[in-house]
């Protein structure tokens, strides 16, 4: 909470082959929360991006010396490693994060701040995917598929445009360094009890660069790998749970 009881903010940003998008991104970014709130950071995470988001973000640096940060992977972590590293740096009240290949427009975020009153997660959810058709059909597939079985209460599993209360990751550990990392955060927090609110997002098309994880190969690992988080999480940790029920009423 700031000196003005105005609560605080971190905005970060995930970046891999987005040079061509992530200055554009860090400059809304710091106009969008000087209209929400006087105590506010911006982080960026260069996951061992191999082009020049470095240099951009060193030229950022100096516009932006008392309010941008700069995390830097080595070696590529993955977008979840790249996601932990954000939830990790983040010191506000509030973390929200998006992709920094502007597929969302960052002035949304205003939508979402208005939202976070009671809940500690606002998620956004898109109104219409600007995807090509094989794209938007294995989102369709693969958010039914992961919304049914891991019950969750979105509309939108994989919209990366979040808006939570920083508090929630003291109770909530995540793990999955690959895309997988979306469905575990989202299923921590349902299962941990958080209040969840959705509002509806923009979606626009990529104007620079690929996407990392929208091909065949990556998404059949990712299923693979959630069909052993769903066996973790409603399988194992569920037995363990009982096992220390049992154990504590004798």
């Amino acid at each position: 909470m700031t000196a003005t009881g105005r609560e605080s903010l971190s905005i970060f940003f995930p970046a891999y082959n987005d040079w061509g998008t992530i200055a554009t991104m860090v400059a809304v970014a710091h106009r969008t929360a000087r209209e929400l709130t006087d105590d506010f950071e911006v982080i960026v995470v260069n996951d061992a991006s191999p082009d020049h988001v470095q240099d951009v973000l060193e030229e950022l640096r100096g516009l932006y010396p008392d309010t941008l940060r700069v995390v830097v992977h080595p070696q590529n972590r993955g977008y979840g490693g790249a996601l932990k590293s954000g939830f990790a740096a983040a010191t506000k009240d509030w973390v929200f994060y998006t992709d920094g290949d502007a597929q969302y427009d960052v002035r949304e975020l205003a939508l979402l701040w208005a939202q976070r009153e009671g809940v500690d997660l606002v998620n956004g959810f898109k109104i219409r995917r600007s995807d090509p058709v094989h794209r938007i059909l294995v989102g369709k597939a693969y958010h039914y598929f992961t919304r049914t079985i891991f019950r969750l209460p979105v509309k939108d599993v994989d919209c990366d445009f979040r808006l939570i209360r920083r508090t929630v990751f003291d109770r909530v550990r995540l793990e999955y360094d690959s895309g997988l990392i979306c469905v575990e955060l989202m299923t921590r927090i349902h299962r941990a009890g958080f209040r969840i609110a959705q509002v509806p997002v923009h979606h626009f098309h990529r104007m620079h660069g690929a996407s990392q994880f929208f091909n065949f190969p990556r998404v059949t690992r990712v299923l693979f790998g959630m069909l052993g988080f769903w066996w973790r999480v409603f399988v194992t940790e569920r037995s363990q749970f009982a096992a220390r029920g049992e154990e504590s009423s004798t």
